[in-house]
């Protein structure tokens, strides 16, 4: 595993990072979540992303690391970086959901709970919330550091403006941003063609990427058609729809790419963004070890052509 620095601050992080969106629920057996557990820590990864909703069902995946948390990772506490979020639905009623200071305060210490942690190494504010005062969230933010429920504050997708106000907001009050988190994947570069990852570079802010894999389309998975057991086919933050004749030949196409590479599509995809100096940690997802491990090794090859980026570009329709 390599570390990179996080923007101006004195935390380095793995390369990849293990995101609990899917896979950790309590819909999947606790067995092969602990043995994917373990073997990420002895990879040198690190880096663990849940969220207060992550499952499924909400909460279920913070309940397994809760689990391996208390049999087995105690001793190691120290050398991980724990992150968990707060913004999407989680409970009934008015205050389960956005970002009032009463949902952020109460879901991070449900959280802290179901994890068996004394404090999260960074919690999120995992959606920008039009209603309610930025003012609120962010004070919001800095009370829980400022408690030692969180040693860092992130944002997670809120738009360039909202995000300007915070970062002034917050290092007015000496507990700057540390990493901003939004998906970036050869097929979705809103981050870099937004001029979001240039300012966060110039804030001295880390950019940790999810999604991407582009939720599976930048994999072998679907060279040859739609599995029965996949998200498309189910539907499940994945359409059919989405897989149109032109998307399978850009896919097959990618492939021929990575191929020359001597890399699986999935590890080049994972490449073409650790390529990058503005992002600090890729989150990836995995049902297996044998997933995990082909993500880990798209960092023995990070160096592209200048032939291959532009065929990248091509391809996945940039100017």
């Amino acid at each position: 595993m390599t570390y990179r620095r996080c923007g101006r601050s004195g935390i380095l992080l793995p390369a990849i990072s293990l995101g609990l969106w899917h896979n950790f629920g309590d819909v999947n057996p606790l067995s092969r979540s602990k043995e994917i557990l373990h073997h990420a820590f002895d990879q040198g990864i690190v880096s663990f992303d849940l969220a207060n909703n992550y499952g499924p069902s909400y909460g279920s995946a913070e309940e397994t690391f809760g689990i391996v948390m208390q049999k087995s990772f105690r001793p190691y506490r120290d050398e991980m970086f724990i992150a968990t979020k707060a913004g999407y639905d989680m409970w009934p009623g008015p205050y389960g959901n956005w970002g009032s200071r009463k949902y952020l305060i109460s879901s991070l210490d449900q959280s802290l709970k179901r994890m068996n942690l004394d404090y999260v190494d960074i919690f999120y504010s995992h959606r920008y919330d039009p209603e309610t005062p930025l003012e609120e969230t962010l004070t919001a933010l800095v009370d829980i550091v400022r408690q030692g429920k969180a040693l860092y504050i992130g944002i997670s997708r809120w738009p360039k403006k909202a995000m300007n106000f915070a970062k002034q907001f917050l290092s007015q009050r000496d507990a700057p941003c540390l990493l901003f988190q939004d998906k970036l994947n050869i097929f979705d570069r809103a981050p870099e063609t937004s001029g979001m990852l240039t300012d966060l570079e110039n804030s001295g802010i880390g950019f940790i990427a999810f999604s991407p894999l582009a939720q599976g389309l930048l994999t072998n998975r679907y060279l040859h058609g739609i599995p029965a057991d996949s998200r498309a086919a189910a539907g499940k933050f994945l359409s059919a729809a989405n897989l149109t004749r032109g998307m399978m030949e850009k896919i097959t196409n990618l492939n021929h790419i990575a191929a020359s590479r001597d890399q699986s599509l999935a590890q080049m995809a994972l490449a073409w963004l650790l390529r990058k100096k503005e992002v600090t940690s890729v989150i990836v997802g995995c049902s297996s070890i044998a997933q995990l491990d082909d993500s880990i090794s798209s960092l023995a090859n990070l160096e592209f052509t200048s032939e291959q980026l532009a065929e990248i570009d091509n391809l996945a329709g940039s100017q």
